[in-house]
């Protein structure tokens, strides 16, 4: 169903700096669509200012070389702000530092977002599970102000959507998300620069750290569950860093007759992040019972314990699932 804009075109109008946010380890989906309405509300006279709450994964800093849009949250350095719209989550655990300060502070706030896994972040909630990228929300978010859609916007538009669709390979890609991405190219987006930047421009740190996933890659549950691990030791061993992780879930996923893939991450404090992936289970009621969230063929989660426990009770919840659903 349309979301009604409306609200949100009112608050907006109604705020001269807003904070745009994103969840941390941000993605394509996420930074597109924060440059995009950063675009949008500057054409408009406003003096926004976009952030991230972690570092910026070296295979989005062409989005931003010099660094002179994408900020790091500092809670000092963005005092002088009057709202926050956060785009691309609707969970706590998904904002980071930005969320421990604005549990305490009263800036009013929007959240945008396609993800089925939402808390109660207070203020206004426009989410859309049916969207296949919070990037179509925000290409809404600027028709439904008024402002034409720039050349710059709609590359990053493009990017966002494209990326959060597998590259139109996803389930969550219809017609009409063809029809989006043929009218953002006609406003000229360029998808094969993007693609040459997102796809083909990985260091040999990263091949070698993939290298060391694809070794680890094992199967459980008669070769309908496939995983793999990545530790700290890793990234010094093969000069990545943790933002190579992203994309490996492709490989797990990609075995024959897999249902369920996942990929574990050990983290610096001891925890574990925990990549979800599946071709018709519901992975997000799996992601919740560990702390996170999402789709139902894509989630995440981050649970504060070592990881080989932590792997093991994801396996044993991950075969129960798929025993209950057979």
């Amino acid at each position: 169903m349309p979301i009604d804009w409306s609200p949100l075109v009112e608050f907006l109008h109604h705020h001269e700096r807003p904070l745009l946010m994103t969840h941390i380890r941000p993605d394509a989906d996420g930074l597109g669509s924060q440059l995009a309405l950063h675009d949008a509300l500057t054409t408009l006279g406003k003096k926004p200012r976009v952030a991230i709450a972690s570092k910026l994964l070296p295979r989005y800093e062409f989005l931003d070389p010099k660094r002179t849009i994408i900020e790091d949250f500092r809670p000092a350095a963005f005092a002088d702000r009057d709202c926050a719209v956060i785009l691309d989550t609707g969970t706590w655990n998904q904002l980071g530092d930005f969320g421990k300060w604005l549990q305490k502070s009263p800036l009013p706030r929007t959240v945008v977002d396609h993800h089925r896994t939402q808390d109660d972040i207070g203020g206004l909630r426009l989410v859309d599970p049916s969207a296949e990228a919070t990037g179509r929300l925000t290409y809404e978010i600027i028709r439904a102000l008024g402002v034409p859609i720039s050349q710059y916007a709609a590359h990053h538009l493009f990017m966002a959507v494209a990326t959060d669709t597998g590259w139109f390979r996803h389930p969550n890609t219809t017609p009409a998300t063809f029809a989006l991405c043929g009218e953002l190219v006609s406003l000229g987006a360029n998808p094969t620069v993007l693609y040459e930047q997102l796809y083909e421009s990985a260091t040999l740190a990263r091949f070698k750290l993939t290298a060391v996933a694809l070794d680890r890659l094992a199967t459980r549950a008669d070769g309908k569950i496939a995983y793999t691990e990545i530790r700290l030791a890793d990234f010094p061993a093969t000069g990545s860093v943790p933002g190579d992780t992203e994309d490996l879930i492709n490989y797990p996923r990609g075995v024959e007759g897999v249902e369920i893939a996942l990929v574990f991450i050990e983290q610096q404090d001891g925890g574990t992040k925990i990549s979800f992936r599946s071709r018709s289970a519901d992975v997000s009621k799996l992601a919740e019972k560990f702390g996170g969230g999402g789709h139902k063929l894509a989630s995440g989660a981050y649970v504060p314990r070592p990881l080989p426990g932590v792997r093991d009770e994801v396996l044993t919840a991950a075969t129960q699932l798929l025993s209950e659903q057979s």
